[in-house]
């Protein structure tokens, strides 16, 4: 029996610059929303993001390699390669039951349709309440 396709979802792979870290995330179809974030870290890395619950987000390689930095309220886990230095993941601060992937790091070919909204990251809590970002960390349907 061949197994059952979700039509609803789509299966994004990706990862680091060096390729030692790879993944696969599921997210809705036909439009990806994408957070640009202006928080110091995001501006520096010039990072857009999507967020998926954890549950979406499968680790495929690189276990090992993968380093964390965190600051301030050390909620979000600053996600990098220890090869490369490149951060394709991390657990967003806004949603820490989720994956944030960013947005560059998606292989070509799967992404018909991105929605890029902004996110006041240094006005962190005024933010948070007012661009529905919480509601990434619904589960999928």
């Amino acid at each position: 029996m061949d197994p059952v396709v979700d039509e609803t979802l789509v299966t994004h792979t990706g990862g680091c610059h060096c390729g030692t870290i790879t993944w696969e995330v599921n997210t809705p179809k036909p439009t990806l929303t994408a957070w640009k974030c202006n928080c110091t870290n995001c501006a520096m890395r010039g990072n857009i993001h999507f967020i998926v619950p954890a549950q979406n987000f499968r680790l495929l390689t690189g276990h090992s390699n993968v380093s964390t930095y965190t600051f301030g309220t050390r909620t979000a886990k600053h996600t990098f390669c220890s090869v490369c230095g490149v951060t394709s993941f991390y657990t967003p601060r806004s949603n820490p039951d989720c994956v944030a992937v960013t947005l560059a790091c998606v292989h070509p070919g799967t992404i018909s349709h991105v929605e890029i909204k902004c996110f006041d990251g240094l006005n962190w809590e005024n933010s948070y309440s007012s661009t529905g970002i919480s509601h990434c960390s619904k589960l999928l349907d």
